[in-house]
């Protein structure tokens, strides 16, 4: 069975880590103009240090404000360390927590790259932005469900 489209969202957050700004912002922006372009007439952001603080952020949106959605903006680049895998592996596991938790889509636009150049690629504006397409598939799958 297809579902119609459903109708568009009150209020969709996103969750953004500051840590790597010059790239998880133009990634927020995206995500913001997408929402804005369909409808969303609300859309909190709440910042957030580093990667494994963004499902307690997206959490938060979806418990307090009541979003109807998230959306999780970060970037883990790895370095010289294993640091990167532990942050990528958990805070993955966290915002797909969340989602089960709640019953609420939250769209993963955490960048995991070996390369600094590849955090930039995927967010510079245009169709390739991650920011962008998280908030799409977010907000299709609100108002799937919202259809049901």
């Amino acid at each position: 069975m297809i579902l119609s489209e459903g109708p568009v969202p009150d209020r969709i957050g996103i969750a953004i880590s500051t840590y790597n700004g010059p790239i998880t912002a133009p990634m927020r922006d995206a995500a913001v103009r997408v929402l804005e372009t369909a409808g969303v007439g609300d859309i909190p952001i709440f910042e957030v240090p580093g990667a494994l603080e963004l499902p307690v952020a997206a959490l938060a949106l979806i418990r307090k404000l009541d979003c109807a959605g998230v959306i999780a903006i970060g970037a883990v680049i790895k370095g010289e360390t294993d640091h990167y895998e532990h942050v990528s592996r958990e805070a993955t596991r966290g915002i797909a927590d969340v989602a089960l938790q709640t019953g609420r889509p939250v769209a993963n636009a955490l960048l995991t790259v070996h390369e600094y150049d590849h955090a930039v690629e995927r967010s510079l504006p245009g169709p390739g932005n991650k920011g962008g397409e998280a908030a799409s598939a977010v907000l299709a799958v609100t108002r799937r469900l919202a259809s049901l």
